[in-house]
C-alpha cells in the first residue's frame, strides 16, 4: 500500500494493539483508536505523533458504537485499513464454563468484527487500495482443550476472513488473517503463563508480535502464523489429526492441573 494508512483499530490499548499502533504512528495520516476504556486510549494518544487521532470508547457489539466509528471515519475522509484486533479469551473445561462467558467470547471475537467490517466496507471499497486484517490465533487452526469457546471463535473468524476475501476478490479490498501464538500480555492469566512454561510453549512479547504484524502488513500473504513449531503442528493437525490428538492428549493432565492453580 503506497498511500499513508487511514486506520481503524479495535482493542487499540491492549498489549498487542498498543504496540501495533505505535508502529503505525509515523506511517499513518489518520488513526481511530477503539476500546472499552477511555483513559488507556487517551494515554496512548499522548504518545503518538500522527496529527489526526480520534478515540471511540465503547463496545463494538453495540450498533450505536459501530455507527459512531463509521460516521467519524466518513467525516475524516474514509479509511484504508481496518484492524479487527479486540478479543477476549478463556481457560476452562467447557462443561464448567459460564454460558455468559461463552456468549461474550463469540460476541467479541467473532460477531463484533464481522458486524464492524460490514459497517465499514462501503468506505473501504471507495479507496484505491484497502486492507482488512483480522487478528486471529494459532488456536484458529488447532482445537485445544480448555480453550474451546476461544478456539471456536477464532476458527470462525478465520472462516469469515477466507469467505470475505473471496467475496471481495473483484474489489480493491484485501482481507487477511494474522495469527499470533501465546503472547505475554494481561490477556493471559498467570496460570496460563505457567502452563505454557511447563509445556515448553514459546510466549512472544507484544513488541515482537507487532513487529511481525508490520512485516505481514507490507506483504500480500493471505495469512500469517507466528512460529515455525506452531506452523508445523498446524500442518500435522491438517494432514494427520490423529497424531495431534495423541500429542495433545499427553498434555491434558498438565492443562487440567493449571486450571486449578
Amino acid at each position: 500500500m503506497s498511500q499513508q494508512y487511514k486506520v481503524v483499530i479495535t482493542g487499540a490499548s491492549g498489549g498487542i494493539g498498543r504496540e501495533i499502533v505505535k508502529r503505525l504512528d509515523k506511517k499513518a495520516e489518520l488513526i481511530i483508536l477503539v476500546g472499552l476504556i477511555k483513559d488507556p486510549l487517551e494515554n496512548l494518544k499522548k504518545e503518538l505523533q500522527t496529527k489526526r487521532i480520534f478515540i471511540v470508547e465503547g463496545d463494538i457489539n453495540k450498533s450505536h458504537v459501530r455507527e459512531q466509528i463509521k460516521m467519524l471515519a466518513q467525516r475524516e475522509g474514509g479509511i484504508n485499513l481496518l484492524i479487527n484486533n479486540a478479543g477476549i479469551g478463556d481457560y476452562f473445561m467447557f462443561e464448567e464454563q459460564d454460558p455468559n462467558l461463552v456468549n461474550d467470547i463469540l460476541d467479541v471475537n467473532l460477531k463484533a468484527p464481522m458486524l464492524l467490517t460490514q459497517s465499514l466496507l462501503p468506505l473501504l471499497k471507495n479507496e484505491p487500495k484497502a486492507e482488512i486484517i483480522n487478528t486471529g490465533s494459532i488456536f484458529g487452526y488447532i482445537g485445544y482443550p480448555a480453550f474451546t469457546a476461544y478456539c471456536a471463535s477464532k476458527f470462525g473468524l478465520r472462516g469469515f476472513t477466507q469467505a470475505l476475501r473471496r467475496e471481495l476478490s473483484d474489489t480493491t479490498v484485501n482481507v487477511r488473517y494474522f495469527a499470533p501464538r501465546a503472547t505475554k500480555t494481561t490477556f493471559n492469566s498467570n496460570n496460563i503463563s505457567e502452563m505454557n512454561l511447563k509445556l515448553g510453549n514459546t510466549m512472544d512479547s507484544p513488541e515482537k508480535v507487532a513487529d511481525k504484524f508490520m512485516i505481514f502488513l507490507t506483504h500480500n500473504n493471505y495469512q500469517k502464523k507466528i512460529g515455525s513449531k506452531e506452523s508445523f503442528f498446524i500442518f500435522i493437525n491438517k494432514i494427520f489429526p490423529k497424531l495431534t490428538d495423541i500429542a495433545i492428549g499427553k498434555q491434558l493432565p498438565i492443562i487440567k492441573k493449571y486450571l486449578t492453580k
